[in-house]
């Protein structure tokens, strides 16, 4: 069954993937965007990376107090 909670979970870890793939992309062509713009990636992939931890960890502790 699709809920709330697990659709902005599965949207938070689309996020990170796609944040991802794009730095991956980045790299491997190289060149002078990869110099000025890798770093600046690699920060907004640790930022929404822990936003979907902490979206998990959020979901995880409201399902346990609901049905434990």
């Amino acid at each position: 069954m699709i809920s709330f909670p697990n659709i902005i979970l599965f949207l938070s870890m689309l996020i990170v993937f796609l944040i991802l793939a794009w730095g991956l992309v980045t790299m491997a062509r190289g060149g002078e965007y990869n110099k000025s713009k890798s770093n600046l990636i690699m920060r907004y992939r640790i930022v929404f990376q822990a936003i979907a931890i902490i979206i998990f960890v959020s979901i995880l502790m409201i399902k346990r107090s609901n049905y434990g």
